[in-house]
């Protein structure tokens, strides 16, 4: 709330389908509306500057050279590949991210 009593008011325009729908099933368990579902994300996202101030380039090139394996690239290939287990984790596609 704004000094004064005064509110703001954020619109949010041309949001995915898929995306609201995801957003109203969230706010749905939780017991929120869809207003207070994004509230509540948006206060959560802001109170952690962390999470958003991190260069995911710099970190990615941090690991360079941190696993070093004698083996060539077709056999890590192979032996990753041999120990998979069958999943259907990313099997579904009425998600937001399909």
């Amino acid at each position: 709330m704004r000094r004064g009593g005064v509110v703001a008011i954020l619109q949010v325009r041309d949001i995915d389908d898929k995306l609201y729908e995801s957003l109203k099933k969230l706010a749905a368990y939780e017991k929120r509306s869809i207003n207070q579902e994004v509230i509540h994300i948006i206060e959560a996202f802001m109170a952690n500057p962390d999470l958003h101030n991190v260069d995911y380039t710099d970190e990615f090139l941090k690991l360079s050279g941190s696993w070093e394996d004698d083996r060539s690239a077709e056999e890590i290939v192979k032996d990753l590949r041999s120990h998979r287990a069958k999943s259907r984790r990313f099997s579904k596609t009425d998600d937001v991210f399909d």
